[in-house]
């Protein structure tokens, strides 16, 4: 039985019916990287930092896409942040492509979990999910450790643009 249905996913892979999920670029950033990367003034950054076994991180994702799709085209840039373990690169790819995530996802290239998040912000504890707003042309700094909702992150962009 194993091998017809093996047999059976072979051939329809072979005529295109059953073709793999393509996988969604996920980039490795560090401190750094990000520091650089949410530099831009003429732009506002929302950094979300997530994990795909956190709950509450996965509830809100939506949340931040809808925000990101809201205002596409507009100087607003929502970065999705994994902060899994490095090992875990293909299951937040693969995770990233299921949800057909819009925004850019990175995941976080830490060599200590205490010093990335002690450099995000020095009052953060660490749980998830955590929201950083970054408006350098205004000197907007923000970190917040709660889950949000939409109402909550357009509020939040309205206020910090």
């Amino acid at each position: 039985m194993k091998y017809r249905n093996f047999i059976l996913l072979f051939l329809l892979s072979t005529i295109g019916l059953a073709a793999p999920a393509q996988t969604r670029t996920v980039t490795p950033i560090t401190y750094q990287q990000l520091e650089k990367r949410i530099s831009n003034k003429d732009t506002v950054y929302i950094v979300n930092f997530w994990a795909t076994w956190c709950a509450p991180c996965v509830a809100e994702l939506p949340n931040f896409e809808k925000l990101q799709q809201t205002y596409k085209g507009q100087p607003v840039k929502v970065l999705l942040l994994s902060m899994d373990f490095k090992s875990k690169l293909n299951e937040v790819k693969t995770f990233a492509s299921k949800r057909k995530l819009i925004s850019e996802v990175y995941l976080a290239d830490k060599p200590s979990e205490q010093v990335f998040i002690d450099q995000v912000d020095k009052n953060w504890s660490g749980a998830l999910p955590g929201t950083m707003i970054v408006n350098a042309q205004k000197g907007i700094r923000k970190f917040y450790e709660k889950e949000f909702t939409y109402d909550e992150l357009n509020k939040l962009y309205q206020t910090n643009k």
